[in-house]
């Protein structure tokens, strides 16, 4: 059981993906972190120092926190956003090294030059 455990962690997809899971949480940190404390301080101050988080409708004893919501929207889009960029960024950079040089065309075999001899004979004739 450890042995196939050991070749199930070990393959490379899941080596992957787990690289993949901790670059994203730390990615997902610095973007959190761009939107939270660069982002929306200037959209407040855009939109007359109002603050989405503390939008909030009451009514009786329920609070509704409409704006926290919003906050999360915004924060997803950005994120996405920013992830899409670089991916598309690194998918750009991959083929740029996967593009193959063109190739010179392979010199003829020895049939194919016989053959061709043989044709212009023929041709001739």
């Amino acid at each position: 059981m450890w042995k196939e455990f050991k070749a199930f962690a070990l393959k490379g997809n899941v080596l992957d993906l787990a690289i993949g899971v901790i670059i994203g949480a730390a990615f997902g940190k610095i973007v959190t972190s761009l939107v939270n404390d660069l982002l929306m301080p200037l959209i407040g101050l855009f939109m007359g120092g109002v603050n989405l988080t503390d939008l909030q409708f009451k009514y009786g004893d329920t609070v509704l926190k409409y704006g926290a919501f919003l906050q999360t929207v915004v924060d997803f889009f950005i994120v996405s956003f920013s992830i899409f960029l670089f991916v598309k960024g690194i998918n750009k950079f991959k083929r740029k090294e996967d593009d193959p040089k063109p190739e010179a065309p392979p010199e003829p075999t020895k049939e194919e030059i016989l053959l061709t001899e043989i044709r212009d004979l023929l041709k001739q004739r």
